[in-house]
């Protein structure tokens, strides 16, 4: 294997969808898929990716704000990768990669959101030493 990390750009929409479009549930079509990353990578964003050679096997967006209660946070967003690369380390490695880079960019606190029946995932950040703090609450307007 020939693992990377990589900061991905809005040139990079394409492969960002189609990987989005693999692992999520979520029902937009790819025409608003490509919309919204378009908007996103304008606000607060930026995108990473996993790679093996030149294949795009995971990714993990970041969103940038500072809180009240955290001082200069990023918050983890659609972290994903491929089932058949999971166990072997690489979404640990990724983090720390991830972890590096976002200390050197004077972020203070990394935050993020897991669906509650998402168990594989809370055993993993458990282990990344995170802790649940509250929950998520969503309302369609």
């Amino acid at each position: 294997m020939d693992i990377q990390f990589k900061q991905l750009t809005i040139l990079d929409i394409d492969l960002i969808v189609d990987i989005m479009i693999r692992f999520s549930d979520n029902n937009a079509s790819k025409e608003i898929l490509i919309s919204r990353f378009k908007d996103m990578f304008t606000e607060n964003y930026e995108c990473f990716g996993v790679f093996n050679a030149d294949q795009l096997i995971g990714i993990c967006g970041v969103w940038y704000m500072t809180r009240h209660y955290s001082g200069k946070s990023a918050e983890l967003d659609h972290v994903y990768l491929n089932e058949s690369y999971r166990g072997k380390g690489i979404g640990k490695q990724f983090l720390k990669w991830l972890y590096r880079y976002l200390k050197n960019n004077g972020k203070e606190m990394v935050e993020l959101n897991t669906y509650v029946t998402n168990h594989p995932s809370h055993k993993f950040y458990y282990n990344e030493d995170f802790k649940i703090l509250g929950y998520h609450f969503l309302k369609k307007l």
